[in-house]
């Protein structure tokens, strides 16, 4: 939690107060000294979302196999994720892809020697303790490229809510310091105004998957996730 203040005179104040804020008041109203303080205010949630990123790469001599090769993999892997449980709604085509494969040489130009195809899905999965064992099914069954997770906490507006207040708390209270110091008292709150800060999850890092005999599922742990408001408030003082 950060805070950060500036005391204004009154007869600079007007130049100071900038748009986009909750409520303005003129320097002709301000009778006394202007504070300035940003804080932020944070909570943490336990994630209830994981996204992954699965997908299929397969090469073939000719661009039609490795297409129709790599539709057969998909289907299955597909398929893989809804007897697992996971919803339609939840399983989005992210990518596809087909690229031609070359042989270079001294002096010859580049020769086609296949061709290698990509298909890739977004999955969010709403139960985490189960993503781990369904990825690993999705291996047997044939994807090949997963990259993941990364954590989202669906329903932020009543935790955000509760970074608000204690951003606004915090401010009030180093609004209350800095007028005890300067032997003033806050009169009033001019302005608030919010920016933003929660920030996003990274993008997904390559999570390592093999074709392997029987072994513990793959782990993944949610942990916590930090959401957080930033807020600033300009304060009279006198």
């Amino acid at each position: 939690m950060v805070a950060r203040f500036v005391v204004v005179p009154a007869a600079a104040a007007a130049m100071l107060i900038g748009g986009g804020t909750m409520a303005q008041t003129s320097e002709a109203a301000i009778a006394g000294t202007r504070l300035d303080i940003t804080a932020e205010g944070a909570v943490n949630r336990t994630p209830d979302l994981a996204l992954v990123s699965a997908g299929v790469v397969t090469q073939a001599p000719s661009a039609n196999t490795a297409m129709r090769d790599n539709a057969a993999r998909m289907a299955a892997t597909i398929a893989a994720l809804k007897r697992a449980g996971v919803a339609d709604r939840d399983i989005q085509t992210a990518a596809i892809s087909l690229n031609p494969q070359y042989r270079y040489a001294d002096n010859k130009p580049p020769e086609i020697t296949g061709y290698q195809a990509s298909n890739q899905v977004s999955v969010r999965f709403r139960d985490i303790k189960k993503a781990g064992s369904i990825l690993d099914a999705l291996v047997a069954e044939g994807a090949n490229q997963i990259n993941g997770p990364s954590f989202l906490v669906e329903k932020q507006a009543a935790a955000l809510d509760e970074a608000r207040l204690a951003a606004i708390k915090i401010a009030r209270a180093r609004a209350d310091l800095y007028a005890q110091a300067a032997g003033l008292h806050v009169k009033r709150i001019i302005s608030i105004s919010e920016g933003q800060g929660y920030a996003p999850p990274p993008p997904p890092m390559p999570l390592a998957m093999a074709r392997m005999e029987k072994a513990a599922d793959t782990a993944i742990e949610p942990g916590e996730q930090k959401l957080s408001v930033n807020v600033s408030v300009s304060f009279e003082l006198e």
